[in-house]
């Protein structure tokens, strides 16, 4: 029973072992999600199943890729008897604009488009979908969801076109995994230009060239000589973006993180989401639970840490330039401040950007985060990450 599914798991390299999957049938026969008489949901299963099999959250992700793979086409019971409600926010109307129609929107300086917001709700009293005002979805309104503004407010629903300038919502992120499997040696490769190994600790290697020297020195005599073990003494504080835009790049972004975690024993990281603000967070299911103030971060780690964003500088500019500039929060200090205290805390610096070079210069964002920068942003690329670390090692 079930064995095609643990074989799933296991092809999905989850650390699943046969025990864990005696343990789940003996759940199942002990009727933990439900009578025997009666069959359970795909839902009762799937949390019993990832209690059971999963013992790391990091491999919650790849269990749900197994699960969804293994139980295609199977659908879950649903009472279709309880009234579904309106969803404000549901994508219905998609509108196509001629390049005219959206060259003809005319665009809110930040201070007008927050006023005006907050005087469209207290004066809207219904649902309104389409149009050029309202808080809705599928129009031109600089308000809602689904529909075409050059620079508006996103009020829920899933992003297309990626211009608004905040996002009224609270976001799930997943951490990055970091036991993705590299399809290529190259990166670690890349990364090593960076390291630098130093003989510290107490003297318990042999020290096989001085030994041979010595010896011969006394006439064949042996004498041994000690010397410390060699450590990579490099520290790498890493500083990811995640969410978002970020998402089309989770892949690559993971095999760097697999190789950094690799390659780096003295390495510390965070995730933050477009830019850095007055905290970060280690874990994106605690995120709002589990803050870490970015001054603490500034206080806790010496200069002498090597200090690596990734991300893809693809944002408003006013959430990089301006005061409650977030798009999940209004943060009292513009983000730019941030970057520079970084920069300014941690000398050797180099962003990475999973973007393709190409397009850098049609983002505004990315040339802002260049100039704070000083020019050190790289493209994810093995020449990119090459160069990255040949200037960090300097």
């Amino acid at each position: 029973m079930l064995i095609d599914f643990f074989y799933t798991l296991r092809a999905a390299k989850l650390p699943v072992s046969v025990r864990e999957y005696l343990t789940l049938l003996e759940a199942l026969q002990a009727d933990v999600v439900g009578p025997a008489s009666e069959a359970c949901s795909i839902d009762d299963f799937y949390h019993l199943a990832r209690t059971v099999m999963v013992k790391d959250e990091k491999h919650f992700d790849k269990f749900d890729k197994a699960f969804g793979a293994y139980f295609k086409g199977v659908e879950m019971l649903t009472d279709f008897t309880k009234e579904v409600p309106l969803d404000w926010l549901e994508k219905i109307l998609q509108k196509e604009l001629t390049p005219e129609q959206k060259a003809a929107i005319e665009k809110m300086g930040w201070d007008e488009l927050m006023d005006t917001l907050k005087k469209r709700l207290e004066e809207q009293k219904e649902r309104h979908e389409g149009g050029n005002k309202w808080i809705g979805t599928g129009g031109t309104s600089p308000f809602g969801n689904g529909g075409y503004n050059p620079q508006g407010i996103r009020i829920g629903g899933k992003g297309g076109n990626k211009s608004a300038i905040k996002v009224w919502e609270q976001r799930a992120y997943k951490d990055y995994d970091d036991q993705q499997e590299l399809g290529t040696r190259n990166i670690k490769v890349a990364l090593r230009r960076l390291r630098r190994f130093a003989r510290e600790g107490s003297q318990d290697e042999l020290d096989l060239d001085g030994t041979i020297r010595k010896t011969a020195a006394n006439a064949g005599y042996l004498d041994i000589l000690m010397r410390p073990e060699r450590h990579n003494n490099v520290k790498v504080l890493l500083l990811m973006d995640v969410g978002g835009t970020m998402d089309e790049h989770i892949t690559r972004v993971e095999e760097m993180f697999s190789a950094v975690k690799a390659e780096f024993k003295h390495l510390d990281f965070y995730y933050f989401h477009n830019c850095v603000y007055d905290f970060m967070w280690k874990n994106n299911k605690r995120r709002y639970a589990e803050k870490f103030p970015t001054w603490d971060i500034l206080r806790k780690y010496n200069k002498d840490y090597k200090l690596i964003f990734i991300g893809d500088a693809t944002m408003s500019p006013y959430e990089i330039l301006q005061k409650g500039g977030s798009v999940e929060y209004n943060n009292e200090e513009a983000g730019a401040e941030w970057l520079q205290r970084l920069t300014h805390t941690f000398p050797k610096f180099a962003w990475i950007n999973p973007e393709p070079q190409g397009v850098w210069q049609y983002r505004q964002s990315i040339s802002i985060v260049q100039q704070l920068m000083s020019n050190r942003m790289f493209p994810l690329t093995l020449k990119g990450l090459e160069d990255a670390m040949r200037l960090l090692s300097k």
